[in-house]
């Protein structure tokens, strides 16, 4: 799960969109253990599992279970609640034994003689390694634990909403989380290097100030039904000092403001680094930047031509205003109830993708130390059972003036593609598909580019299957979201290689993708903090080229479905990976 804002280092589950509430961003959520893993092949290409255990699948078991105990935050999320309440060790010593511990893993995964073993445990050692590599760089190159507060997942979410067990027991669980909580505070406030850049201490207090609120605000209702006074004495202790402890890490990020910095770039080298390391792109940034360029001019033409269509004689930005002035009837939570199903029918009638189950998503309203985010999906984690996905919307901020609450509201239109992005058939739909892998290791760990890329990717293709038949409204919210993610990818380069200012990255969320002065400012605030929000349009454009080429020889459009269940069967490997799985080798990524 995203959470917090883990967006480097999130939980494997949770999904944020794009718009960030009150942010002055959960991935990154955003962080705790970035998305990574593994997955098996499930096509006639790849050898079945073996009936009995070899000494790769020995390793691979070892691999996760001591994963686990180096990120107990992380083994939660994914239901093994043998970890509830526990925080990973955030001191210098133990993130250098991590570390440690990682490089060991590789080298022994690499000593595997690649001859004695199948096509599928080859790809699960190139997986693992490039697993490894990505939780190094965060952790080692990028300092992401001395530097970023977005690193520290603190998200109780699971204990307080998600029922996987007795509400006695989530209670005890709570308990043990509460009462770790003053000295994982402790750990950040020390890690954390000052002076820091404004953006970061902006995000470190929406974070921990509003997780000090939900403690003192809306745990105590969650769990006051639980009739056990001696339990619910500790809980009242153990919240209170767990509240004392995120106020205090909040006053100090505020006592930080005034010698705060604009400090935040990884620069050009540590850049490319990050997306050959995370993702396994090794394209200058010069090309990618003309990549995404051309990618943004393509999809403002586009918005041209719609606006034409749907508002003839009025300008881009007006035709925008009237199409986001028809708001979402009961408000968007409500919005998005009614959508799903539509969006669930059009698939299986369109017979774009297979669905694995009956299994549908709620929607509710964000909880308060996650409204950084418009929305995102919160998927329970393979170890779980029978427990329901919820896809979560943030009200406005109620500090905001009236009208910027009323702008910040999606209208139909765009509310519309963001529940593709996150349900039917973004992120819901493809963890039907990774958690119904034979393997528990590819069902636990996936990508940032690969599952936003997924998501964002479904937008678009949804459009051209018809969705909305041709009703240029529907076309301006696809194109809304497309232009978002368009910028992000832009800003981030430009960011964080010193070629945009974060005035000029707010600038260009307003003019090119249309956003409101609120968001257009988090945008460009989640830039700073989130270097790797480029994924979304990222992974876009590689799965887009993926399917070209890959449906060239098998019928265009008509073979859609096939690619979709093939790729979405590899569960949420670096893309390069699965394209080099399904063509061959890698080729052009773009």
């Amino acid at each position: 799960m995203f959470c917090g804002l883990h967006l480097l280092l999130p939980p494997a589950t949770l999904f944020p969109i794009e718009k960030q509430n009150n942010a002055s961003t959960k991935h990154p959520r955003p962080m705790a253990s970035i998305l990574l893993a593994l997955i098996l092949f499930a096509q006639s290409t790849m050898n079945p599992q073996p009936a009995q255990s070899s000494p790769w699948e020995e390793f691979v078991k070892g691999f996760m279970d001591k994963y686990f105990e180096w990120n107990p935050d992380f083994a939660v999320y994914q239901g093994r609640h043998e970890y509830d309440g526990m925080f990973p060790d955030w001191t210098p010593e133990g993130m250098k034994k991590k570390v440690e511990w990682l490089k060991k893993q590789r080298d022994a995964a690499l000593a595997f003689d690649s001859k004695s073993m199948d096509e599928r445990q080859a790809f699960e050692r190139d997986y693992l390694i490039s697993i490894i590599d990505k939780d190094v760089f965060w952790l080692e190159a990028a300092e992401l634990p001395y530097r970023n507060p977005t690193f520290y997942n603190m998200d109780p979410n699971v204990y307080v909403a998600r029922p996987y067990a007795p509400l006695e027991t989530r209670l005890k669980a709570y308990i043990a989380y509460a009462k770790n909580v003053p000295k994982a505070a402790d750990q950040i406030r020390k890690n954390l290097r000052t002076p820091l850049p404004k953006t970061y201490i902006d995000i470190g207090r929406i974070t921990f100030g509003g997780l000090a609120s939900y403690f003192e605000n809306d745990v105590p209702g969650v769990f006051k039904e639980v009739k056990d006074e001696s339990l619910q004495k500790e809980f009242r202790s153990a919240n209170a000092e767990a509240i004392k402890a995120m106020k205090s890490l909040d006053s100090w990020l505020e006592q930080q403001k005034p010698k705060a910095t604009n400090d935040f770039a990884l620069g050009a080298k540590l850049f490319s680094q990050m997306l050959s390391a995370t993702e396994g792109v090794n394209v200058s940034l010069d090309e990618l930047a003309r990549i995404g360029k051309r990618d943004l001019d393509r999809n403002l033409e586009a918005l041209n031509e719609a606006c034409a269509a749907f508002a003839p004689g009025k300008s881009v930005r007006q035709c925008i205003q009237a199409v986001n002035a028809r708001k979402p009837m009961g408000g968007p939570v409500e919005g998005a109830r009614r959508q799903l199903s539509g969006l669930r029918d059009f698939l299986v009638q369109k017979n774009l993708v297979s669905i694995p189950g009956t299994e549908v998503a709620q929607v509710e309203e964000s909880p308060p130390y996650q409204r950084w985010n418009s929305a995102y999906i919160d998927i329970p984690g393979p170890f779980e059972k029978n427990l329901p996905s919820v896809y979560y919307i943030a009200p406005p901020d109620t500090s905001w003036t009236l009208k910027k609450r009323e702008d910040y509201i999606p209208g139909e239109s765009d509310l519309l593609y963001t529940s593709v992005h996150e349900v039917w058939p973004g992120h819901f739909l493809q963890f039907l598909h990774s958690n119904r892998s034979p393997s528990k290791f590819g069902q636990v760990f996936v990508g940032y580019a690969f599952a936003e890329g997924w998501a964002h990717y479904a937008e678009e293709m949804m459009w051209e299957a018809g969705l909305g038949n041709g009703d240029p409204e529907q076309h301006i919210g696809q194109l809304l979201n497309a232009l978002l993610r368009n910028v992000r990818y832009l800003s981030a380069i430009g960011l964080h290689t010193g070629k945009m200012t974060v005035e000029e990255s707010e600038k260009m969320f307003r003019e090119q993708a249309y956003q409101d002065a609120g968001n257009a400012k988090q945008q460009a605030a989640r830039g700073t903090f989130d270097p790797a929000y480029l994924n979304y349009t990222m992974g876009k454009l590689m799965i887009v080229k993926l399917r070209n080429d890959w449906t060239a020889s098998r019928g265009g459009q008509k073979s859609w479905k096939e690619f979709h269940d093939k790729f979405l069967s590899f569960g949420g490997p670096q893309v390069p990976l699965v394209r080099k799985a399904m063509m061959g080798s890698v080729g052009a990524l773009f």
